[in-house]
């Protein structure tokens, strides 16, 4: 029998043995989702003791179950990797009127506006718990819109080094697409190293219940609202990531990172792109990385703000524009217990210079530019994580020899050969 077949039958055995556990367990969910649309507000995550025991429960039911094939299949969703909402482009060069009219019609194609659980509320909730109960050190969380077949070396270094920096952290990936045979493929080698990383399908309509963005969804999914020129998956992302801090705190991540120091005393935290080099404050804050307690006053007004001002046609209008006009209007005041991290903490690398980063020196300057750029980074004390303007240097090879190989090498759990000669 060959691998993938071998890997495939232990997948499908998983399932099974899920299925006939899940039974077991049926009345105890039923009770406690009971209890959690009876106390539904906003804020239920931690404050349950019968929430946290299923957690408990849950996890040692997937160990128990299936402690080598790493992937946790206990409430098991179709794959669809191949024909998500993600490849949905609306057209461009055409006006409002014929966009809307595009966006109706497909409408019902866009499976992210809907929940995939029932009922909705209790099923995401108990699943983030149940993720949530493995005594992490710190809890992150990204989010993968894109198919399954996308997400390749880059994303995964990012991943890869969160994990070599963080070995205790708990790592969620909001996307229906990795929550699949191949997702499990893809973060097996991480599985396989006993890191705590899972794939859960996001209940949107769950994360943004009780919160200001819930009637802006709700017109969207009404086609009255205009989703604008941008790829719907960017504009949701956005929105996942502030919910997802809204319900149950924690740090998010983009995707396009490579991290060099532990981060897990920051509170409260986001990084500024800019300053102005004469005052020395911020003029631009950015949302790559995000760290906030649950329910923190700001994460309200994201929420607000997004549903106010929406504007899908303007790139990063609801994202890191977004924060940066939020924040500068809440900042010093009573209650916002924030903190705005200069640019070297996350953003040491502005986005017309990344590019240096991954070629390869030809002359003793070259070298010596590598190495000092390296040492300064790793050991400079200043830099948490290294933003790589993923939109500048996806299409660029890794060269051997260049800072990006050097960081890369030293911070990898598998070290898989990424570079070019």
């Amino acid at each position: 029998m060959g691998a993938d077949q071998k890997i495939s039958q232990n997948v499908n055995n998983h399932c099974l043995q899920s299925r006939i556990t899940k039974s077991i367990l049926i009345s105890y969910v039923l009770i406690v989702a009971t209890m959690f649309f009876i106390n539904s507000d906003i804020g239920i995550i931690s404050s349950s003791s019968a929430l946290s025991s299923f957690g408990f429960i849950m996890q040692k039911q997937a160990h128990q179950e299936g402690e080598n094939s790493g992937v946790n299949l206990q409430l098991p969703i179709e794959e669809e990797e191949e024909n998500g909402e993600e490849n949905l482009l609306p057209p461009q060069n055409v006006t409002k009127e014929e966009r809307m009219a595009w966006f109706r019609k497909n409408l019902p194609k866009f499976e992210i506006l809907k929940s995939s659980y029932k009922p909705s509320s209790a099923s995401f909730h108990l699943r983030v718990l149940s993720f949530l109960a493995q005594n992490c050190t710190t809890f992150f969380f990204a989010v993968w819109l894109s198919p399954a077949k996308n997400f390749g070396e880059r994303e995964f270094i990012t991943f890869d080094t969160l994990l070599k920096v963080h070995p205790q952290g708990c790592l969620l990936i909001l996307s229906r697409s990795m929550e699949s045979k191949r997702g499990y493929l893809i973060l097996k080698p991480l599985l396989d190293r006993g890191f705590k990383v899972q794939a859960i399908t996001p209940d949107l309509p769950f994360l943004v219940k009780h919160t200001p963005a819930e009637t802006w969804l709700e017109g969207i999914k009404s086609g009255n609202k205009d989703p604008g020129s941008i790829p719907m998956s960017q504009n949701l992302s956005n929105l996942i990531r502030l919910a997802m801090l809204y319900k149950y705190g924690g740090v998010y991540l983009d995707t396009d990172l490579i991290f060099v120091k532990d981060m897990s005393q920051l509170r409260n935290a986001i990084g500024a792109q800019f300053v102005d080099l004469d005052t020395k404050k911020w003029t631009r804050l950015n949302s790559a990385i995000m760290i906030f307690d649950m329910k923190h006053p700001i994460l309200f007004d994201f929420l607000q703000e997004f549903a106010s001002s929406f504007d899908g046609n303007k790139w990063g209008y609801n994202g890191p524009y977004l924060a940066t006009r939020v924040v500068g209007r809440v900042e010093g005041k009573v209650g916002y217990n924030l903190t705005i991290l200069p640019p070297s903490a996350f953003y040491p690398v502005d986005w017309n210079k990344i590019k240096d980063y991954y070629k390869k020196p030809t002359t003793d300057s070259g070298t010596s530019w590598v190495d000092n750029r390296f040492v300064e980074l790793i050991y400079g004390g200043k830099t948490y994580a290294l933003h790589l303007w993923n939109k500048r240097t996806r299409d660029l090879e890794i060269e051997e020899g260049s800072v990006m190989a050097k960081l890369f090498t030293h911070y990898c759990n598998t070290c898989s050969n990424f570079t070019s000669t």
